[in-house]
């Protein structure tokens, strides 16, 4: 059996979102599950669309995922000359012919198609038959090149998610697959669907996962590979993600760029295992490793139904891996939100991260959390109305007093705590909400003891002294 290869082939037209990314994903996952090889190819030859800006978000958003490659990223403006050799090697085997009508008369014939309720498509007025007489070659005009598509038969493939598709050749015209030659050029630049299949063939892809969009290629690639000699991959065509109002997940449908997320505060580890979810799955299982996933990952278990993104589904498994996380992994993901807010942490960070991890879904709520430890908090006035009577003061100076004087760990603050509740009789949630509103800003937070620990305590006397009269 030949080694994996799979492909991820984006256009860097638009910043890629997570409908596209989890088109990245699943050919990962199967190269990586099979011992294989994952090639990262940027198919580039939209020149008016295609931008620097939109590769890099790419590249960027693979990166954060963990998406290696091994091998790439191929750019396919790079490989023009290659495309056009393969070209006039189908050409001189009578694939590949010239037709000089023009996109006027192309239109025109379109026109006359649907008033007569028929498939818009060429008509194959330049396409050589034996004894067929061409119409004379109009001066000055540079002809597209297309395909000779068979016109009897079938294209069958069994595909890993759909399954038996079955596509008569006569439904299929003969495809644009060379551009007009520009003045000194043997042939023009070749199209998309040309362009596929040659580097499919050199870079000996065996399966294409992608998305359905690509089913109504599939046919004309495999024509264009049996026509070069070659087999065609294995193909799995992927349903579409839809967005939360059930349409398809795009940019112009509110999808937001992949390295949003990051930015966000979303983990690499929790958006694998959520995207993995959204058209794969394996039992019930809905919280896994990455290494699961490679280790359970094939292409039998892929869904044949279109999938729907849900942001609070996304944000409740990213809670449950930051949930996972130690406290050390997570301080530097923390440190990166508060030095953008200006805030330079110190060695308390990775306890605090401990603390406060269980309340966040993000790195950036528990960024959030952190800050009431290192910056000024103002309490709202309700807050303070609601828990911070005159009956709670005489209490607050007690503590203000107690903690001056006790041993600053958890255990020394919590006797300073049960001395104060004695001394005033007191129970617990009287005396922590006031003092959580000051510290922090909410009445409620873990253990008073564990957060008062995590304080520098000059802090803690400060603030409790600026509402203790």
């Amino acid at each position: 059996m030949s080694r994996t290869r799979t492909r991820f082939a984006p256009s860097p037209t638009g910043f890629i979102h997570l409908g596209n990314i989890r088109s990245a994903l699943y050919p990962w996952a199967f190269a990586r599950a099979t011992g294989g090889d994952f090639i990262l190819r940027i198919e580039d030859t939209d020149e008016d669309r295609s931008t620097q800006a939109a590769v890099d978000v790419i590249l960027e958003g693979m990166r954060w995922l963990g998406l290696d490659v091994d091998e790439g990223p191929f750019y396919q403006m790079q490989r023009i000359a290659r495309y056009k050799q393969v070209l006039l090697e189908l050409q001189a085997a009578g694939w590949v012919y010239p037709c000089y009508m023009s996109v006027a008369q192309l239109d025109a014939l379109r026109e006359r198609q649907m008033a007569a309720k028929e498939k818009p498509r060429y008509d194959g007025t330049w396409r050589p038959e034996p004894g067929k007489l061409l119409p004379p070659v109009p001066a000055g005009v540079q002809p597209v090149l297309r395909f000779k598509n068979p016109q009897s038969g079938s294209v069958v493939w069994d595909d890993k998610v759909k399954g038996r598709i079955e596509i008569s050749n006569d439904e299929l015209d003969d495809l644009v697959i060379a551009r007009p030659a520009a003045p000194g050029e043997a042939v023009g630049t070749p199209t998309y669907n040309f362009c596929v299949v040659v580097d499919d063939i050199d870079m000996a892809i065996t399966h294409v996962i992608r998305g359905d969009d690509h089913v109504n290629n599939t046919p004309r690639q495999i024509n264009i590979f049996q026509a070069l000699g070659k087999a065609p991959p294995v193909y799995a065509h992927l349903p579409t993600v839809l967005n939360e109002q059930g349409e398809k997940l795009s940019k112009r449908n509110g999808a937001k760029a992949v390295t949003a997320y990051e930015a966000e505060g979303f983990l690499p580890e929790a958006m694998v295992n959520y995207l993995a979810r959204l058209g794969w799955s394996h039992g019930d299982d809905e919280i896994f490793t990455r290494e699961q996933f490679i280790a359970w990952f094939n292409l039998d278990h892929l869904g044949r139904s279109a999938a729907q993104f849900d942001e609070a589904k996304l944000r409740w498994v990213n809670a449950q891996h930051l949930k996972g996380m130690d406290g050390a992994a997570l301080a530097p993901l923390v440190a990166r939100h508060l030095h953008d807010r200006g805030i330079a942490a110190n060695a308390q960070l990775p306890a605090l991260c401990d603390l406060l991890k269980d309340r966040c879904d993000t790195t950036l709520a528990l960024a959030d959390w952190v800050c009431k430890f290192y910056a000024d908090v103002t309490p709202s006035a309700e807050d303070l109305a609601t828990h911070l009577t005159p009956a709670v003061q005489p209490a607050l100076r007690s503590l203000l007093e107690a903690l001056g004087d006790c041993v600053w760990d958890k255990a020394g603050i919590s006797a300073a705590i049960k001395q104060v509740l004695t001394q005033h009789t007191l129970k617990m949630p009287q005396l922590a909400m006031p003092v959580r509103v000051v510290l922090l800003g909410t009445p409620q937070t873990p253990a008073l003891d564990a957060v008062l620990a995590l304080f520098d305590r000059s802090t803690v006397l400060a603030r409790l002294r600026s509402y203790a009269d």
